[in-house]
C-alpha cells in the first residue's frame, strides 16, 4: 500500500487532495473504506466516469474497500453545470438510468472474492429526508459565503440564467452522502473529478463538524489532449460505455485514433499495464510510430475492460476486414453494420446496379465518366477484391452479411451500398 499514491501520481490520476500525510498514513495503516458517486443524469456512464472507476480499481486492488454510490437521490436534482440549468427528469426515468449505471459498475468493479465492492444508492437516505431535517440538522453546518464562493456556483450566479435553489442545494446533499457513508460503513475517503473538489471538501468539513473526525478527499484531473483541447468528444457526442449508445467497434476506433502525443499518457490513465510494459510501448512510439503499437494496445485494453474479450475480438476483426483487407464475410451482420455505420452510403439493386452507378451513388465519384476511369484503372475494390469492369452488374452473391457491399477507392476512401 505504501506505493499506491505514488503509483496514482505517476499515472496522472491525482489532481488535488486533502492533507497528504493524513491520507498516506491512513492508506498505509490498513484497509480504508472509500467511495465515489455516480449520478444518473444520463442513461450511461462515459469516458470521464471511467477515470473514476479506474481509480477505484487501483484502490480496491491495493486492498481498500470500495463503495460505488449510484445517486438515485442526487440524480433527481443534478449538480450545477457551467452550460446552464439541467432539465429535471421524472422519478421513473432517473430510476431506470440508475439501474443502467449500476449494471455497468457491476461489470467494471470486482463484487466477488475476498474484497468485494459494495453498491449503495443515496435515495435510501435522501428519499426519507424531510425539509425540516435538511434545514435544521444539516443546513446549520453550511456557511453561505463558502457555498457562494464555489467556482461553478459563482460562475452560474454571474450568468444571465442564474442558478436555481434546486441546483444550489446539491452541494448539501452530496456532503450528506459522505456523512451517511461514514456513519454506516466507516467510509473515510471520497474520490471524484477535480470539478467536484468543492463538493468533496464540503462533505469532509461536514463530518468534521458533526462527528469531530478527520477524513480525506482525492480528485483526479480533467483529462485533456496534449494540445490543451477537451478529450473525449466525437461527432456523435460523448464516449459512452453503453454498447447501445456507442458500439464496441466505434469505441475501439476512438481509442485507436489517439495521437502519438497522447497515447502514453492515456495508457497510464486508462489501463492497468505495468510501468515496464508502458515504457516498452513508449520506446516503440519513438522508434516505429508508423506501427501504432501503443494505440493498438490502448484500444485493446480499454475495449476489453469495458466491453469484454468477445467484443474486442469482433472489433479487431472488423478493423482488419475494413482497413487491412481481411475477410469481410467472416463478420456477423451486426458487427459489420456497426463497422460501416458512419461510412458514406449509396444504394444498389441486385441484377440492375453497375459498378459505375454504384460509385456515383455512394459519392466515391461525382460523375459516371470519372467513375469509369477509376474502375478501368483498377482503382476500385468491391468487398476487398479488385474489379476493373465498369459495366459489371452487382449480383446477390456480392452481398455481405446484412445485404451490404463495401466499396474502396484507393486505400482509404470507403463507402457502403445498402440494398434497395
Amino acid at each position: 500500500m505504501s506505493d499506491l499514491l505514488e503509483e496514482l501520481q505517476w499515472r496522472g490520476l491525482i489532481a488535488q487532495h486533502s492533507d497528504w500525510e493524513t491520507l498516506t498514513d491512513a492508506l498505509n495503516s490498513g484497509p480504508v473504506t472509500f467511495y465515489c458517486g455516480f449520478d444518473p443524469t444520463a442513461p450511461s456512464l462515459h469516458h470521464g466516469h471511467l477515470v473514476q472507476v479506474i481509480i477505484m480499481r487501483h484502490l480496491q486492488r491495493a486492498g481498500h474497500h470500495a463503495l460505488a454510490l449510484v445517486g438515485g437521490g442526487t440524480g433527481l436534482i443534478g449538480d450545477p453545470r457551467a452550460s446552464g440549468e439541467r432539465s429535471l427528469q421524472s422519478t421513473d426515468v432517473v430510476a431506470g438510468w440508475a439501474d443502467g449505471l449500476r449494471a455497468q459498475l457491476e461489470r467494471l468493479l470486482d463484487f466477488t472474492g475476498d474484497n468485494p465492492a459494495r453498491m449503495v444508492n443515496n435515495l435510501d437516505w435522501i428519499g426519507s429526508l424531510s425539509a425540516i431535517e435538511l434545514m435544521r440538522d444539516l443546513g446549520k453546518y453550511f456557511r453561505m459565503g463558502t457555498m457562494l464562493n464555489k467556482d461553478i456556483v459563482a460562475r452560474r450566479l454571474e450568468s444571465d440564467e442564474g442558478l436555481s435553489y434546486t441546483e444550489f442545494s446539491y452541494q448539501v446533499l452530496q456532503a450528506y452522502d459522505y456523512l451517511e457513508l461514514y456513519r454506516r460503513y466507516g467510509c473515510t475517503l471520497e474520490t471524484g473529478g477535480n470539478d467536484q473538489w468543492g463538493n468533496l471538501v464540503g462533505g469532509m468539513d461536514l463530518i468534521r463538524k458533526v462527528e469531530g473526525k478527520q477524513v480525506s478527499v482525492l480528485t483526479s484531473p480533467i483529462i485533456t489532449k496534449a494540445d490543451g483541447t477537451k478529450f473525449g468528444k466525437t461527432e456523435g457526442g460523448a464516449i459512452w460505455l453503453d454498447p447501445q449508445l456507442m458500439s464496441p467497434y466505434a469505441f475501439y476506433q476512438f481509442w485507436l485514433q489517439t495521437s502519438d502525443d497522447d497515447v502514453i499518457r492515456f495508457l497510464k490513465i486508462f489501463t492497468f499495464l505495468s510501468r515496464g510494459e508502458i515504457e516498452e510501448l513508449e520506446q516503440q512510439v519513438r522508434e516505429a510510430p508508423h506501427l501504432r503499437a501503443a494505440q493498438k494496445r490502448l484500444a485493446a485494453e480499454v475495449t476489453a475492460y469495458v466491453h469484454g474479450a468477445e467484443a474486442l475480438a469482433e472489433a479487431e476483426s472488423a478493423t482488419a476486414a475494413l482497413w487491412a483487407g481481411g475477410d469481410l464475410r467472416s463478420l456477423s451482420a451486426s458487427v459489420l453494420g456497426e463497422a460501416v455505420e458512419k461510412l458514406p452510403r449509396g444504394h444498389w439493386t441486385p441484377g440492375e446496379t453497375t459498378l459505375t452507378e454504384a460509385m456515383v451513388s455512394s459519392g466515391l465519384e461525382k460523375g459516371r465518366a470519372a467513375a469509369r476511369r477509376t474502375i478501368e484503372s483498377n482503382g476500385l475494390s468491391v468487398n476487398n477484391e479488385k474489379n476493373p469492369d465498369p459495366e459489371y452488374v452487382l449480383q446477390e452473391a456480392d452481398a455481405l452479411p446484412g445485404g451490404v457491399i463495401l466499396l474502396r477507392k484507393g486505400r482509404r476512401n470507403l463507402a457502403v451500398l445498402a440494398r434497395d
